[in-house]
């Protein structure tokens, strides 16, 4: 009889076990199903954040995409209907409205070209290179030394004298390109257009550049530093080049006139110093030897590195003269202070395909000036006796 009641607590008991391992059950398959949505959660913001920083480290080459493939179809077809479109978007308007003829070409093609005239030898190189969104840029220079005196707790001051500022003024030019392609070619899918473009633009505007820096009149080009009036060291004046002699009539007789010419230039400027000269004086200069049967002239060590000729590096122009009698066949100076290059940073291109069928010609146009800014960092040798 007593066994019956131990019976019913025994069942009770495991009743009660059982219970209790199905909600420890439950509970474990909630944590499994939180700890699934926590890790879900988890990779989710990960996305979310990495998604949301994408663009941010994006942003110039999706903003530049649209405009370079644009800029291709209308290379290729003709169709600017694409440009068009930009103009709607403010963020692209500044790069593709044709306000002046022709669209502004897409980033990487201008970005090439101004890397090729960066390192073409031209006075570019080493002149003093401004972006200006004006039609000229002035430039302000002091070149009259400022009153000083000393002073003592006793004596009255004395008014000292004020300095003389010059306003030199560079209007932009307008420097153009009209390289030529077959529309068979264009349509060639595997043909570069852009880098095509761009090479032949960039050789086209390097070789203009070039020859104006140097040898420019100012009318409709910039103004070269060999077109300003030439004077005597000994005389110089503001607004003159200075020059001095090498003593012999077209020739250069050692290597004393070239440190003449050094040391003609203030000290100032002679820090910054740089020889201009072309191909075939380069090929003289460099036999010169001092009077130990030293060559005056060293090769650059490295790749890139230019020539130095007493210390100084040389910068090969093609379109400094050569020498002959009187001529003005080297310059030396600080051309980072004495010549200024300003420019608008667009490049713009026109298709024309009625000019010249069936080839189709495209009008690159860029604006460019150039002038002298310190007349006093500039000192030219003369190939002649006075």
């Amino acid at each position: 009889m007593r066994a019956e009641p131990e019976t019913d607590l025994q069942q009770a008991l495991e009743g009660f076990v059982s219970q209790i391992s199905d909600l420890q059950a439950e509970v474990k398959s909630k944590l499994q199903q939180q700890d699934e949505r926590m890790t879900m959660l988890d990779r989710s913001t990960r996305q979310i954040s990495t998604a949301a920083a994408r663009p941010q480290l994006a942003t110039s080459c999706d903003a530049e995409a649209p405009h370079q493939k644009a800029f291709d179809t209308y290379l290729r077809t003709g169709d600017d209907a694409d440009l068009r479109g930009l103009e709607f978007d403010t963020k692209a308007l500044s790069t593709a409205v044709n306000t002046d003829g022709g669209y502004l070409v897409d980033p990487v093609t201008s970005d090439s070209v101004n890397a090729v005239l960066a390192s073409s030898a031209s006075l570019r190189s080493v002149a003093a290179v401004v972006h200006v969104e004006a039609t000229s840029y002035d430039v302000l220079v002091d070149h009259a030394e400022l009153g000083s005196g000393w002073a003592s707790e006793t004596a009255t001051a004395t008014e000292t004298a004020t300095g003389t500022i010059e306003r030199i003024a560079i209007p932009l030019h307008e420097l153009s390109a009209l390289p030529k392609v077959s529309q068979r070619l264009l349509d060639d899918s595997a043909f570069e257009i852009e880098t095509w473009l761009a090479g032949r633009i960039a050789t086209t505007f390097a070789r203009a550049e070039a020859a104006a820096f140097v040898n420019g009149d100012g009318i409709d080009k910039p103004t070269g530093f060999l077109t300003h009036p030439v004077v005597d060291n000994e005389s110089w004046t503001w607004g003159n080049i200075g020059y001095v002699v090498t003593g012999t009539d077209g020739a250069l007789d050692g290597g004393d006139a070239i440190i003449d010419l050094v040391y003609a230039l203030g000290a100032d400027y002679r820090a910054n110093g740089t020889f201009v000269m072309n191909s075939k004086t380069a090929g003289l200069v460099r036999k010169l030897k001092d009077g130990d049967g030293r060559f005056l002239w060293t090769d650059g060590l490295a790749a890139g590195e230019p020539a130095l000729l007493l210390g100084y590096p040389v910068v090969i122009a093609e379109d400094m003269p050569d020498v002959a009698s009187n001529s003005y066949s080297i310059a030396f100076g600080d051309f980072g202070t004495g010549y200024t290059i300003a420019e608008r940073p667009d490049l713009r291109v026109l298709r024309d395909p009625f000019s010249a069928k069936p080839h189709v010609l495209f009008y690159a146009t860029k604006r460019v000036g150039g002038d002298v800014s310190d007349f006093a960092a500039i000192k030219l040798l003369k190939f002649g006796t006075s």
